[in-house]
């Protein structure tokens, strides 16, 4: 696997939650994202939505690159995130590995920490299932 985070396809999604992967070899994916109020709920914290959608966004891309070369790619089938505690503001480091990687499934780990602190803001894990490319091609 390579450490080629530039050949990821575009994506308005990426753009949209403000996730940058700076590694992605198919056995780690990391990243970051600023947190902003463009990511709170109206309490001022980041909403649990977007850390959910970061968590599986970094476990699939993690999981596809490490099935790529097989010609296949990956859906989630189950997404379980704890929130830890409260995000408001200032970069927010992404670390995805995965826990298990099978012939028809995977299952990633997701750490989403704050970088200031270094404490933890979430954790997640993500089941993915491996499937032919053709069958998610557009």
């Amino acid at each position: 696997m390579s450490n080629d985070a530039a050949a990821l396809p575009s994506s308005e999604f990426l753009d949209l939650i403000g996730l940058e992967i700076t590694e992605n070899t198919g056995d780690r994916l990391a990243g970051h994202v600023d947190l902003g109020p463009q990511h709170h709920q109206p309490y001022g914290i980041v909403h649990g939505g977007v850390f959910c959608a970061i968590i599986e966004t970094a476990a699939s891309v993690g999981a596809a690159t490490a099935v790529a070369d097989q010609g296949l790619g990956v859906v989630g089938v189950h997404n379980a995130t704890d929130f830890l505690r409260p995000g408001r503001a200032g970069r927010a480091q992404v670390v995805a590995e995965p826990l298990h990687r099978g012939r028809t499934q995977q299952l990633w780990q997701v750490i989403i920490t704050d970088e200031a602190s270094g404490k933890a803001l979430a954790r997640g894990q993500v089941r993915l299932h491996n499937i032919s490319r053709d069958a998610v091609s557009p």
